[in-house]
């Protein structure tokens, strides 16, 4: 009799991988042998492709956490009030299925044509706020904010400038945008500027499909924000660049690129009657006169400083583009920079149009010095460490699963139930509801623009509002009668009496909070170290206080 080894469950590998067992191949059957081996196989091959995450995806997580890993910079991305009618008009859209062409929060221009031109944003926003509420809203603008970042560092990159000098413009970049870092539709208009100079550039350097990917992209972005008007501006400035440079290929190439992203950006529910109402509204001496954000940036706060060091050295190097016959880079970058003089929302297209121009001249500078130095010198060694280092630069499957675990791990942390009660009257909308929205009626209520935002955020639709954010509704005339009162100017009674004021919810610093304070019409309900409470006294009140003081004095 033959005799062989019995069958024991100790040697689980193929056959040789296990010393001194001469027989291994006779403890596994055949069949069992091969499954074994495929399943092996199958298992090392998909271990194998796990690529470990790219610097880039480190990036975003790193910008990610670093930015808004504390629950202090989420709920400062909601210290403007317009999220709030955002928020309302989405929910709005939603519930009946059609985007508003009249007016839906005041009761000064009741139900009066009105654009809600970022109606898709507003729409996004509802849908976000119904699944997590303002915890949601602020996670999701961190994100986008943060893509927008991390795609501005890829694309740099790409441009060769190194690891080095990619992240320090990005992060300057970050750093100077941030004053306008808000959970507001003008988020996505930073995204999709930096896809569509990146598109440009790299279609610039060699020709592929791709550049027409922008036509729906600009269809997209008419839907979502205002700022697809700074596209068309840079796609006139794109044409006129290659006419100057006379080639005449691509002045054909892109011509046809403008007309058709122009065309694309008409599929709105307003067509050509939004772009009307855009130039327009960008026009309007008023708005440019008194809204805050059109002003002119103040250099006082560490971002600004980064802003205006960066502004010197885009418009110098912009120069030298020039000089290079590069019109396009440095046209583009010049003319963001007087955009951004003017008026400080304009800064973060300014950073992102002129962060390849600076990136590049400092590259090749570098560049030069490095040629020029021996192998061991300090600028050579961390020239060729960034270059090597800047060649990983995929975002994919590992950015999105670190970011979303990052959130997951924030999430918890940061649960923002309201705005911040230090810019908005939460505490006194919420004591006094009684006489915000009583059940009998709808009192008109006087406020500042930022508050009746939260205003129509708390109570729509049983409260409406005199003037909030939409400055473009408005128009000059009410505006002038808001700024007035603001003021506390001397014909606050006739504006009083012309609007029907029957409540003040106003901010303590108001002038005209010290004059209703003295004024027998009016009486302070509340007051706490932010907002006072002025409610009219009623008509036999009045009477009364006045007949008591007639007394009092003889008469």
């Amino acid at each position: 009799m033959e005799f062989r080894a019995p069958i024991v469950p100790v040697p689980v590998l193929p056959a040789g991988l296990v010393k001194g067992h001469r027989h291994s191949v006779d403890i596994l059957p055949g069949a069992m042998l091969n499954a074994y081996s495929q399943t092996r196989t199958g298992l090392a091959g998909w271990i194998k492709g796990i690529r470990a995450p790219s610097l880039t995806e480190l990036v975003f997580v790193q910008v990610l956490l670093v930015k808004f890993g504390a629950a202090q910079s989420w709920r400062a991305l909601l210290l403007d009030g317009d999220a709030g009618w955002h928020i309302r008009t989405g929910a709005s859209i939603l519930q009946s299925g059609a985007v508003p062409v009249r007016d839906l929060f005041s009761f000064s221009r009741p139900y009066q044509p009105w654009f809600a031109w970022e109606w898709l944003a507003d729409v996004t926003f509802a849908l976000l706020h119904r699944w997590g509420g303002l915890t949601a809203v602020a996670g999701f603008t961190a994100v986008v904010l943060c893509i927008s970042a991390v795609l501005l560092f890829c694309w740099l990159l790409r441009r060769g400038v190194g690891l080095w000098i990619a992240l320090g413009v990005m992060l300057a970049a970050v750093s100077a945008s941030s004053v306008h870092y808000l959970a507001r539709p003008h988020i996505f208009s930073l995204l999709l500027f930096t896809v569509a100079l990146w598109i440009v550039d790299e279609d610039r350097r060699r020709a592929t499909r791709l550049v027409w990917t922008l036509v729906p992209l600009s269809a997209l972005w008419a839907n979502l924000h205002g700022g697809f008007v700074a596209w068309l501006v840079t796609l006139a400035i794109l044409l006129g660049a290659t006419a100057a440079e006379r080639n005449w290929m691509a002045v054909r190439r892109y011509g046809w690129l403008a007309a058709l992203c122009a065309a694309a950006t008409l599929v709105n529910p307003y067509g050509w009657r939004l772009h009307q109402h855009i130039v327009r509204y960008l026009g309007s001496s008023w708005i440019l006169d008194n809204v805050q954000e059109f002003q002119s940036p103040h250099i006082r706060s560490e971002n600004m400083m980064v802003f205006a060091i960066f502004l010197l050295a885009g418009c110098a190097l912009s120069w030298r583009a020039l000089a290079r016959d590069n019109y396009f880079e440095g046209v583009l970058a010049l003319l963001w920079g007087l955009a951004s003089l003017r008026s400080a929302r304009h800064i973060p297209l300014y950073m992102i149009a002129a962060s390849p121009v600076v990136a590049s001249q400092a590259a090749a500078w570098w560049a030069g010095i490095s040629a020029r130095s021996s192998a061991r010198s300090a600028a050579r060694i961390f020239w060729d460490a960034g270059q090597e280092l800047g060649r990983s630069r995929r975002l994919g499957v590992w950015g999105l699963a670190l970011g979303a675990l990052s959130l997951c791990l924030l999430w918890p942390q940061i649960r923002i139930v309201d705005f911040p009660d230090s810019q908005f009257p939460v505490a006194a909308v919420a004591k006094n509801l009684d006489r915000l929205v009583p059940q009998a009626g709808m009192p008109r209520v006087l406020t500042s623009d930022q508050w009746a935002d939260y205003l129509i955020y708390r109570l729509y639709p049983r409260q409406r509002v005199f003037f909030d954010g939409r400055s473009d509704f408005y128009g000059p005339a009410i505006g002038t009668d808001y700024k007035d009162l603001l003021a506390g100017a001397r014909r606050w009674p006739e504006l009083f009496t012309r609007y029907g004021f029957e409540v003040a919810l106003l901010p303590v610093d108001w002038p005209l909070g010290s004059i209703l304070e003295h004024d027998p019409q009016w009486q302070s309900v509340y007051r706490d170290a932010q907002a006072v409470l002025f409610v009219r006294r009623p008509l036999e009140l009045k009477i009364g206080s006045r007949t008591a003081d007639c007394k009092a004095s003889g008469g």
